[in-house]
């Protein structure tokens, strides 16, 4: 049994999620486990009608805000983009009477088409994954949030299913030791 003292919220947002093995085993391995609650936006909004007031009331109830999602050309899905836009705005987010956010965290779990090689001055990308991901980096600074390193999983077409499966694990594993722990898991990484 699951003693849960910190919660989790992962925004799932993968537009075609039924042709995504990675995303769908991330979604399973912690579908259901006492603290951590799967948001998956695109079921959720199918007409890109958010309800932001519903979405800020989750947030609240969360410590750990996981954003899940496919790398695409070098940023998030649509509807992640346009949740970031209406759900983080000022005077919750940022800015004046915006600190609903001040001291939560957020991490990212995404899947890349490239493999790691890809993502470097020598590959086909350039830059690496860490740069690349300096906007995700700047919105959990601009909301008073800690970034805590993400979870990225290269070459999502090559895997098997057992490396799959162990990066289904490593996740559950990530975000139940989260539960128990809260922060001190990223303790190592910082």
């Amino acid at each position: 049994m699951n003693e849960s003292k910190h919660r989790v919220l992962i925004l799932l947002a993968h537009p075609s999620l039924y042709r995504s093995k990675i995303n769908k085993a991330l979604r399973d391995a912690v579908k259901g486990i006492t603290g951590i609650t799967m948001h998956e936006l695109y079921e959720s909004y199918p007409d890109f009608y958010i309800d932001v007031r519903h979405e800020q009331a989750l947030l609240l109830k969360h410590d750990l805000l996981v954003f899940q999602y496919p790398f695409y050309w070098y940023s998030v899905p649509p509807m992640l983009k346009l949740w970031q836009d209406v759900v983080l705005e000022q005077g919750f987010a940022y800015e004046e009477g915006g600190d609903a956010l001040t001291g939560k965290e957020l991490m990212l779990a995404v899947s890349t088409g490239g493999k790691a090689e890809a993502f470097s001055r020598g590959g086909n990308n350039y830059f690496t994954m860490d740069e690349l991901l300096y906007p995700m980096r700047a919105t959990a600074r601009r909301c008073s949030m800690i970034y805590r390193p993400p979870l990225v999983i290269h070459g999502s077409y090559q895997q098997t299913d057992i490396t799959i499966k162990l990066h289904a694990e490593r996740y559950r594993d990530l975000l139940v030791d989260y539960t128990r722990q809260g922060s001190k898991i990223f303790a190592a990484n910082d």
